[in-house]
């Protein structure tokens, strides 16, 4: 049974689910409503005690149309262990550089620790034209222990 709770009450275990598993499964879904799932590795940081994502990508077809009929998107990661987090989110590209150039820095310090990368492995700059940002902002996250199937869910008031 899952309990709900503030978001600094899991926050630490979410950093550390994601920062282990790292991977993690995006999934949008077209105009008639299919779902589409692609890997990727997004980064989180808590602002006023809130939960944000950012993803580092490219701004494919696929994903653009099915962001453009409707932005909500769910992140899945899970670990052999069962330990799960759920994010489900509404997304926005950013266009801002100055965002930009924090979200690179970001995936390149870890947000969490050990989640990212080297962004420059696939982009020249954060100003490369073929670089997109989205912006991740939750409305529920639910974070499973696996050792006891235990589950917490924070939900944006």
């Amino acid at each position: 049974m899952a309990t709900r709770t503030s978001f600094a009450a899991i926050e630490s275990q979410f950093n550390a689910y994601i920062g282990d598993i790292v991977y993690a499964t995006m999934t949008t879904v077209d105009a008639k409503g299919r779902p589409r799932a692609r890997v990727l590795i997004p980064i989180w940081e808590t602002v006023d005690g809130r939960p944000i994502g950012w993803l580092a990508t490219y701004r494919t077809p696929v994903k653009a149309a099915h962001l453009a009929n409707n932005p909500h998107t769910t992140f899945s990661y899970w670990s052999p262990r069962q330990n799960a987090v759920s994010v489900d989110t509404v997304a926005a590209w950013e266009e801002d550089a100055e965002v930009r150039r924090r979200v690179w820095d970001l995936y390149r310090t870890g947000s969490p620790a050990g989640a990212g990368y080297d962004l420059g492995n696939f982009w020249k700059s954060p100003a490369d034209p073929q670089l997109h940002v989205l912006r991740l902002t939750p409305w529920r996250v639910q974070v499973i222990r696996g050792a006891d199937l235990q589950s917490k869910i924070w939900r944006a008031d």
